[in-house]
């Protein structure tokens, strides 16, 4: 009896598909059909590829169906260019939508029909009030509604109004559709949402035959159904939207023509945005409007076309789309868990080669005629993890490790990088030095006899002894021969940000001069792009073009697909080999702690001044921190995890219930000096389920710090001291309105000044209100209901 293999699966499992395989076994489906339907008014960012991996992954798991469809319901916003360019992207993220792309505009005529049916059965009407009017009628979170005055026109004046709006007799802005559906209701999105609107524009798929176009919420729930969509996944932000979309379902599902399709279902998850970068269109297009990149798909840009453009492969993104998961609730991912992924994936299909970025000149004395050296293109950790064997070529022939080389020439005048050599070497030093020696990369061990100087006393020259083979030297250093290396342009790239969230660094400014949606600018790193000029070894011009490589301690790789030609070889820099902004906070922290007075003790042996913190990892250390960082643990706290046992055996038995990357925080901060003394109350089960309410927004963070510390004395399960006590985050509308209404007449003066502009002061309000539930409050909700009262 034969087995099949399972097929791997793309998505963890999570609440969605613990709802999908609910259905299934109900029968309410047949098949599951999920939809990415992207806008095209941008391009696409790293948001829209975790937000695709979830919608083409969760189809690809239960064999089904997901639709790329444009969402093209806004002409004056959309275009071409963007809609081919977003094509383009999913593509080359490998996705598979069936033999078509679908576009909401294919069926412009069909949802029309659908609005003029809700028109008859008395559920739509043509309103006629102006936007501010409107908004003004539809009341405020404490107070309901007003009816427009033509709320009450009749199926036939509405009938008439609406093919007139068709027609184009009327100007923009002059009516609406809008369903009828409850001006009371405390969910503001079903106070008689928007279905249509005129907007005189020309469409860049119908052009001119439609002037009036449907809402996002009328196309959203319609497409779908008219698509077979069973599941539609979106983000948190459109929770409230969800009424709507059942709302037009309730009333048009079973109908001609959604009477031979699945009814649809509308679920959201967390959204995710990314450290040290913007993933909003709105922003991006404002660097590229702004000139602070250089176009779309500059590699800086968190665009997808900007990440091919850099080099990063496709399986990368795809890697890290699915160790970032999915959750209930919005999460800002660290860029160190993309870095990694990018990596891990170029880790065994870039070969190593040697570049010197910023040469020094260095001469070899005595060495009279050039010599060949094999260089291999893969280290050994490389090629004893290989599953056969065999290791790549740059042209992508697999061959046994031995042919896996290509020969450089040693030339009496060499390049290395300036960094190599010191005159005045700080301690621990293990390069070149006046006088001292270094191992030139599998070419031998030369000595420094003497260097030039220019006139601002900057060394030019190198004057270097080649020594015999039996010479010994501590370390090693890359070079390229300078007679024979090739000359390149090398880019290098990194973060685009100076700051993690320069979003919300922007909200907590109160400058008046710099519009609020711009205030993120002033955070643009001014080293996110250094041009240098150096030299990389021949052998790369017998490559293809878009090989990928390791340049020898200087990161990884590529030729621009745009900008390198023969003659003139632009390399850019993919990533760097090692996390260096978290190398250069740890290293700005040491310093602190090294300038800080002493304080007096008299526990454990003093440390030398200037000695390393900690002794380096051992293999088996490093393993265990790749592990971690693969699984989205914060580089600082994978360190502490893999040097101390203890720690890692609590997170590994408490991650079989809750993800490793919520759990390991307060694995290490919360509790670890509990597991180091072995005095720990708390299961590994009980921290799983106090990060499960966490992540499922039904408590907040200080609430689950609160039940974790009583519970680290009593020994009892913090979730259970969360029920018992009734500290579940506070999320009501209702109990929350009258503290925000009392906060806000408490401080007049700061209202007023919100309302003139200072913004910043919105976390004033918040953190009041925070304060007098003790911190109970919802965050966001609380920060909703201001924002709605405050106008």
């Amino acid at each position: 009896m034969s087995t099949s293999t399972p097929k791997p699966r793309l998505v963890s499992p999570n609440f969605i598909t613990e709802i999908i395989d609910e259905d299934l076994k109900a029968g309410r489906y047949k098949k599951i059909v999920t939809r990415f339907p992207p806008e095209p008014n941008g391009y696409a960012h790293l948001g829209h590829a975790i937000a695709s991996y979830i919608d083409f992954g969760i189809a690809h798991d239960y064999g089904g169906e997901c639709r790329l469809r444009m969402d093209d319901t806004n002409p004056e916003a959309e275009k071409a260019e963007y809609a081919e360019a977003l094509i383009a992207d999913m593509r080359w993220l490998g996705w598979d939508w069936g033999p078509r792309v679908r576009y909401a505009s294919d069926y412009f005529e069909l949802l029309y029909q659908m609005a003029e049916r809700l028109i008859q059965k008395g559920l739509a009407y043509v309103d006629s009030v102006s936007p501010e009017e409107m908004a003004r009628l539809r009341g405020t979170v404490d107070q309901p509604g007003t009816p427009s005055p033509y709320r009450e026109r009749s199926v036939e004046e509405n009938l008439d109004l609406f093919r007139r709006m068709r027609a184009g007799e009327f100007p923009n802005g002059a009516h609406v559709l809008r369903a009828k559906i409850d001006l009371a209701s405390p969910n503001m999105k079903l106070r008689d949402p928007v279905l249509y609107r005129i907007v005189h524009a020309e469409h860049y798929r119908t052009g001119q035959k439609w002037c009036i176009y449907p809402s996002y919420d009328f196309a959203q729930a319609t497409t779908d159904a008219l698509d077979g969509v069973t599941h539609s996944l979106c983000s948190l932000e459109f929770v409230d939207n969800r009424a709507i979309y059942d709302w037009l379902m309730d009333h048009l599902w079973g109908e001609p023509p959604l009477d031979q399709t699945p009814r649809p279902r509308q679920y959201e998850f967390g959204r995710r945005s990314l450290e040290y970068t913007v993933v909003s269109k709105r922003k991006l297009r404002k660097l590229v409007e702004g000139g602070y990149v250089r176009g779309w798909d500059d590699p800086r840009m968190p665009t997808l076309a900007g990440q091919r453009r850099r080099g990063v492969r496709p399986e990368a993104i795809r890697r890290f789309a699915g160790q970032v998961g999915i959750s209930r609730t919005n999460r800002t991912v660290d860029i160190a868990l993309l870095e990694g992924a990018i990596r891990d994936d170029l880790n065994t299909v870039a070969p190593r080669v040697m570049a010197v970025l910023r040469p020094l000149k260095v001469v070899l004395t005595n060495l009279s005629e050039p010599r060949t050296v094999t260089l291999p293109y893969w280290p050994h950790d490389v090629i004893r993890e290989s599953p056969d064997g065999l290791v790549p070529l740059p042209d992508g022939r697999r061959v046994k490790p031995e042919q896996a080389v290509r020969p450089v020439t040693l030339t009496r005048e060499l390049y290395i990088e300036q960094d190599d050599f010191a005159l005045n070497p700080p301690k621990g030093f293990k390069r070149l030095t006046p006088g001292g020696t270094v191992r030139l990369k599998m070419a031998g061990v030369i000595r420094c006899d003497g260097y030039q100087t220019d006139a601002q006393g900057r060394v030019t020259e190198l004057h270097c002894t080649l020594l015999p083979e039996e010479a010994r030297a501590a370390g090693v250093i890359h070079w390229v021969s300078a007679s024979e290396a090739v000359p390149a342009e090398f880019r290098l790239y990194d973060r685009l940000f100076t700051v993690p969230h320069p979003e919300a660094e922007a909200r907590e400014l109160e400058d008046e001069e710099a519009p609020e949606d711009q205030d993120f600018l002033r955070f643009v790193n001014p080293k996110s792009l250094e041009v240098v000029q150096g030299y990389i070894e021949p052998s790369v011009l017998a490559d293809p073009k878009e090989t990928r490589y390791q340049l020898e301690r200087n990161g990884y790789f590529w030729q621009d697909p745009l900008d390198s030609r023969p003659g003139a070889l632009v390399f850019n820099r993919i990533v760097t080999l090692k996390d260096t902004w978290a190398r250069t906070a740890q290293e700005s922290e040491l310093e602190a702690r090294r300038a800080a007075p002493k304080a007096k003790t008299t526990e454990g042996p003093r440390k030398t001044q200037g000695a390393p913190s900690e002794p380096p990892l051992t293999p088996e250390q490093q393993a265990q921190l790749e592990h971690f960082l693969a699984q989205g643990v914060h580089e600082a706290e994978a360190r502490v995890l893999a040097r101390e046992p203890r720690l890692a055996e609590f997170l590994m038995q408490a991650a079989q219930k809750a993800p490793m990357a919520l759990l390991a925080n307060w694995v290490v901060n919360d509790l670890g000096a509990a597991l180091r003394s072995g005095e720990v109350k708390i299961t590994p089960a009980g921290l799983a389920g106090l990060v499960r309410l966490l992540e499922a927004g039904e408590i907040n963070t200080r609430i689950a710090k609160d039940a974790l510390a009583e519970a680290l004395q009593t020994g009892q399960d913090p979730a259970e001291i969360v029920r018992k006590k009734g500290l579940k985050q506070v999320s009501d509308a209702g109990a929350l309105e009258p503290i925000v209404d009392r906060i806000l007449a408490e401080h007049p003066e700061k209202v007023a000044a919100y309302r003139a502009g200072k913004t910043g002061l919105l976390g004033f309000f918040v953190g009041q209100v925070m304060r007098e539930t003790q911190g109970q409050a919802n965050p966001q909700r609380v920060q909703e209901l201001v924002r709605q009262k405050l106008g």
